[in-house]
Order: C-alpha cells, then structure tokens, then sequence
C-alpha cells in the first residue's frame, strides 16, 4: 500500500512537472509570435531587410520566411533545433522555402491554397493590433528625440545662424504685415479707376482675409509633410507672382482674383514662420526670440503706412495708353508693396530645411549635416573655430507612411494624381490627429482663445478708423454753409465750390466753367440760360430744381444727380468719362489715413519689447491673460472718444496693450503640439482666426455712427472670455518643444 501511494506521489509529480514545462514552452511561443507580428510592422514602414538586423545582433538572426498569412517569422538556430518547422511551413519541402528577400505578392483570393483566407484574416487582425504597439513605440522615440534634440540644440547655442534666420524669415513675416493694410490704402484711389460701389469695396476689403484663411489651412497642413522651407517659398511665391500681377489688371474683378491668390499665397506665411524658427531655437531662448521676430509685423505695417504717404498721393507718377489701359500711382504702390515677399524668397533660398523636420521623417543624415551646419556658423562667429560638432548619432522617429503603388508604365498624370492623392490623404489625417483625444481638450481651449481675440482685436482696429472718417464727417458737416433765395445774375463761377446748400435760389445767365463741386446741394431752384462747362463733382445733387435753355458740355452732372428736375430745351454734350463717386476724399484726408495707420502700428513697440523681456520670465499664460484683461479694461476707455484725436489715442493704447497677448498665443501655439502637428495645429488655428476677423469687422463696422455701446460690450466681452480660457491652458515655460 505503501509502495502504490509512493508510485502515485512520484506520478503526480511528474505529471505538474510537465505541466509546468508545456506552459513554459507555450508562453515561449506566445512571445515569439507577438515579436514575429512587431518585426512585419517594422519591416512594412521602414521598408529594411531584415539581414541588417541580422548582421547587427548574431545572437537573435532573422531569416524572412513568409507563409500563406503574409507575415515574417522568426528562424534562429535554437527555433530549429527545439521546435521544428512552424506552423505555417509544416508539411513543405524543402524547394518549397521562401527566402530572406524574395517578394512574393499579396497572396491572391482565388489561389486554392487550403487556410489561405483565414492566414489573411489573422494577419490583418494581427496588423490591427500591433498597431498601437508600434504607435507607442514612435512616440517614445519623439519623447527621446525631443530631449535629444534640446541638448544638441544648446551644444549648437545661440548666435549668428539663428539671427541670419531670424531677418530672413522677418521678411516673411514683414509681407504678411504688408497684405493686411494694402486693399485699405488702395481703396478710395482705386475705386475711382474701378468704379466701385460700396458693396464692391467691402467685398474688396474681406477677400484678402479669406485668402488669408485658406491659405493658412492649406500651407500649415502641407509644411509637416513636404518640409518648412519648402512650403514657404511656393507660398511666398504665389503671392508675390499675383501681388506684381494685381497692380496692372484693370478690370474690378481680375483685381479681386488677384488679391484673392495674394492672400492664400501669404496666409502661410505666420504658422511657417514661427513653427520653422522655433525648431532652431533652445528653450531658454524661445519665447524671447520668437516674440523679437513679431516686430516685423510691426515693421510691414509701418512700410505699407510710409509708402503709401510717399507714392499714392503723387497723381503725376502715372501713364496710360489711350482710354483702355491707366497706370495710377495707386498701382505702384501695389507693385511696391511686393518687394518683402520677393525679398523674403531670395533670403530664404540660402537657408536650410528644419533639421527637425528631417529627424521626424526619417531623415537622420540630412538633419546631422544642418545641426553641424549651425554649430560651426555659431562657434566660429564666436571667435572658437577649433571646437568640434560632437554629436555622432541622433534619434530618428520611425515611420509611418502610407506606400503608394504606382506602374512604370503609368502616364504621368496618373502618377501625380496619385501622389497628390496620397499627400491629401496624409495631410487630412495630420489634421485629424489635432482633434485626437490626447490633443481634443487643448484644440478647443486654443480655439476659444484665438477667436476671442481675433474677432475683438480686428474689429476695433477696423472700428477705430470707422469712426475717425465719421466723426471727421460730423465735422465736416457742422461747418456747411446755407445760402436762401439768392438771386445770381451774368456770373462766371471758375472757383470751387464746396460744403454748400442753396434753396429757392434763381440763376441767370450764369457761367459755371472749369470748376469743382464737393458736397453741393441745390434745391428748388432755378436755372436759366445757363452754362455748365468741363464740371468735376463729387457728393452734389440738384433736388426738385428746374433747367431752362441750359447747355452742360464736358461734365460729369449726369441725370441721377438730378433728383426730381425738369429739364426744358437743355442739352448734354460730351459728358465725362469714368466713375461716378458719391463721396471722393481730398489729399489731406488721405495723408491722415496714412498717418492714423502709421502711428497704430509704431504703437505696438513697446508692447513688443515688454513682452519679449518677459515672456521668458513671466511665462506665456501669465501674458496672455494679463494682457488680455488690460485690453479689456481699456475697451471701457471708448465711450470717452468723442473727438478724432481722442480716437487716436484710444487707438494706439490698445494695440500697445494687446500685442503682448499676440505674441504670448504664437509661442503657446508653437509649443504646445509636437513637430508632426505643429503647422497643421497653428494653420488651422490661424485661418480661425482669419474668419473671426471677417465675422468682427462685419458686426463692428455696421455699428459706425449708430452706437458705442455694442462695440464695446463684444470686444470687452471676447477678450474677458480669452483671458479666462487662456489660464486653462498648460504652461510651457521651461518645456523642451515636443
């Protein structure tokens, strides 16, 4: 009995033993089946052979067997000796072996091979979930890169390569500056070559800001998958090309297309920009630098103001050829306007592409030969030529890109469709990816933020000179003179007339010759044997008046100036050409339009260099919300502008005041999304921001001469609401850029 409980003892124990060794052995499997699914994925998006891994570690060699599922498996000695053949090859000869980089295809549907559609099935199961696996381990790689990348960054420091880069792509950000104040200046010259109505020049003034928001969307999305560099010259050039071409186009709507392209071509301009400097710059030196570098947009608004005072008023710099074509000083400013982003394109053809870029893709050799480049610029600027670039090897991140099939025999416009294809594709996730559970929160906050502040700030600064042109208007009206009953007889008026009403007045015999009429008002009155003679007339009607016997000859009073008249034996001979203005402004107002801007624009000065002093030291939310909530209260200041050098004033503090907000969102939005996404996140949040001006300067502008209060309650109100969402936002100060 004993012995039979020993013998059971002894078996069952030997039974757990053997247990224990077939787990050990299943779980051995398991791993060698999940690391089998992993070096596929790898071997799929990197597109390597696996004999490199092999030669790189000898312990563990791959040998690419592929079976009916598609998928590579491992084949090591020690496979072969314990396992025998896998699953997938049992019951092959040896002639019927796959070898290491031999291409089989895609396995067929129709091939009859037994399991065939089942090894598909799992692989792309397989494939699916390893997916997340393989997304994770990028995104270590980013994390590693990013540390990485910062200490080379400070190896490189901070010197003459990054303030060559800093004028260069100044220039760029100098033409954006530029696009936004040039419709403005052009309009009251413009409209008397293109006759435009008021709905025309409105429609003039907001195309350049929907321009704008395309291109911002389109450029930032293509800039994370063709390159910074790159994308910045075709958008720079498309807008200097339909800038040159918009200064000679003659018709209203050939102009309009023109400005139209001219704005998607610079929309890319301010999410490039600042997304490509900021991948040359260390931490310590980023918000600092990049809020030096929106002083160039201060410097495109004053060299729009300045030209503009220089050329427009100067009617004699002009030619045209016959009555078809005219070329007005208006259109040399155009033309001049131009020079920034032509500028900007010669500059920035001698720069490199952002290393950082290249490391994100890939590309580790490319982004080496920068890094070096920088390094020896900087160290041999600072006078230590001897010091060496130490870096050897860089973290790259592996990739994930989609394989484009395409024939050898395809035409060639296959071929680009099927790339540009591929690149919508790409570009279409990238923005996707923004609104990414892990990137959700932050978008919509970032969101809130820049159209809080674009819709109050672009509809005071379109408000305010709205308002100066009205209260000049109310001026200008105060000082009208009123003439009753007047009796003229056998005069010559060759003088102008101006900012006059007459009623129940009889003329006789009267000369009016060579003369211009402004803001004249004639009502129930008399004319008789009279005599019009080459009459320039702008805001001048004649209401419920009657013309006997009387000639105009060469003047623009054309019948819908004349409001109710009879006209009895009275005759119009060769009337004026051209345009037909209800309200053209004199030289003096147009030099005040210019100045207005001008000084806007130099008012931001010392909000710029407040804020890069500070932003570094103060953080970027404490900024932000500052600056916001100082806005905001300044708003409040409006209700006291009732004259037009208090409106000038007003004016100046606030865009003082809220730039150093500007400057503390463009470094928040660089830094808060990773390389990958950084462009595509700032365009989209820009061309946000261009439709939250349309939407602002629409409500502000129709609130002109009727009402302060509204004006004033929508910016407080906006940039209240920024200032509290703005504290929401994670702080950056002191983060490496992801």
């Amino acid at each position: 009995m004993d012995d039979e409980n020993g013998r059971y003892r002894d078996g069952r124990s030997d039974f757990i033993r053997g247990a224990k060794d077939i787990a050990k052995v299943a779980k051995k499997q398991v791993g060698k089946k999940m690391g089998r699914g992993v070096d596929k994925m790898a071997d799929e998006y990197t597109k390597r052979s696996y004999k490199r891994f092999e030669e790189e570690d000898d312990d563990e060699d791959y040998a690419g067997v592929q079976g009916n599922d598609g998928g590579y498996y491992r084949n090591d000695s020690r496979a072969n000796d314990d396992e025998g053949h896998s699953d997938s090859t049992e019951g092959h000869d040896e002639d019927d072996e796959i070898y290491e980089g031999e291409y089989q295809g895609i396995p067929r549907a129709d091939s009859g091979k037994a399991g065939s559609m089942d090894g598909v099935t799992d692989a792309q199961a397989q494939q699916f979930r390893d997916l997340a696996a393989y997304e994770a381990e990028r995104r270590k790689d980013q994390e590693e890169l990013a540390q990485q990348y910062e200490a080379i960054l400070q190896e490189c420091g901070h010197g003459k390569f990054q303030w060559t880069l800093y004028f260069v792509l100044g220039l760029a950000l100098m033409a954006d500056g530029v696009e936004i104040f040039v419709v403005g200046f052009v309009l009251p010259s413009a409209e008397k070559d293109m006759c435009l109505s008021e709905p025309n020049k409105g429609m003039l003034g907001l195309i350049v800001y929907l321009g704008m928001m395309v291109g911002a969307f389109v450029w930032g999305g293509l800039a994370d998958r063709i390159g910074r560099r790159q994308t910045l010259l075709i958008s720079l050039s498309i807008n200097s090309v339909f800038a040159f071409f918009s200064s000679f186009v003659q018709g209203y709507s050939s102009f309009l297309f023109c400005r139209l392209l001219s704005g998607v071509g610079i929309g890319g301009s301010i999410p490039i920009v600042f997304s490509y400097y900021s991948e040359f710059l260390a931490q310590e030196k980023r918000g600092e630098h990049l809020s030096w570098l929106c002083m160039f947009w201060m410097i495109g608004g004053i060299y729009a103001s300045a030209m503009a005072w220089a050329i427009i008023p100067h009617y004699g710099w002009s030619f045209q050829m016959g009555s078809a074509y005219q070329f007005h000083s208006w259109r040399v400013f155009v033309l001049v306007c131009a020079f920034p982003a032509v500028a900007a394109i010669s500059a920035l053809t001698t720069m490199p592409e952002s290393p950082r870029f290249y490391l994100e893709n890939g590309k580790h050799d490319e982004a080496w030969m920068i890094l070096k480049q920088v390094h020896d610029t900087n160290m041999r600027a600072k006078g230590y030529p001897e010091r060496v670039f130490s870096v050897t090897t860089i973290k790259t991140v592996k990739q994930m890109d989609e394989l484009v099939n395409m024939s050898d025999n395809s035409p060639w416009h296959a071929k680009w469709r099927q790339k540009l294809a591929a690149l919508f594709h790409q570009v279409w996730s990238n923005f996707q990816a923004v609104f990414s559970p892990e990137y959700r929160r932050t978008t919509y906050m970032m969101m809130a933020v820049w159209f809080s502040m674009s819709f109050s700030y672009y509809g005071l600064t379109v408000w305010f000179p709205d308002m100066i042109k009205y209260l000049q208007k109310q001026e200008y009206s105060s000082r009208t003179k009123v003439f009753v009953k007047e009796k003229v007889e056998h005069v010559t008026f060759n003088f102008t007339l101006e900012n006059q009403v007459h009623r129940q007045g009889e003329y006789f015999n009267d000369k009016f010759m060579n003369l211009r009429m402004r803001s004249m008002v004639f009502e129930d009155s008399l004319f008789e044997e009279c005599y019009f003679e080459d009459i320039t007339s702008s805001n001048t009607f004649f209401k419920n008046c009657t013309f006997i016997a009387t000639l105009f000859y060469n003047t623009d009073l054309f019948k819908y100036r004349l409001v109710n008249c009879k006209l009895i034996n009275s005759t119009f001979l060769h009337n004026k050409e051209g345009c037909l203005l209800s309200d053209v402004s004199d030289d003096n107002n147009a030099y005040m339009v210019y100045f207005v801007s001008f000084l806007g624009t130099l008012a931001v000065l010392p909000g710029n260099i407040v804020s890069a002093l500070l932003m570094d030291k103060i953080g970027r939310l404490r900024m932000l919300a500052g600056s916001s909530v100082i806005s905001c209260i300044s708003c409040f200041f409006l209700s006291f502008g009732n004259s037009e050098s208090a409106m000038i004033a007003l004016l100046c503090l606030f865009g003082g005041i809220s730039i150093a907000s500007w400057n503390a969102l463009d470094v928040l939005t660089v830094e808060l999304y990773p390389s990958d996404k950084r462009t595509t996140a700032f365009g989209f949040l820009n061309a946000l921001c261009k439709l939250a001006a349309v939407l602002g300067i629409s409500i502000f502008t129709s609130f002109v001469g009727i009402t302060k209060a509204v004006p004033i309650l929508f910016a407080s109100g906006a940039l209240a609401a920024g200032s509290f969402l703005a504290l929401k936002l994670p702080e950056t100060r002191g983060q490496v850029l992801q």
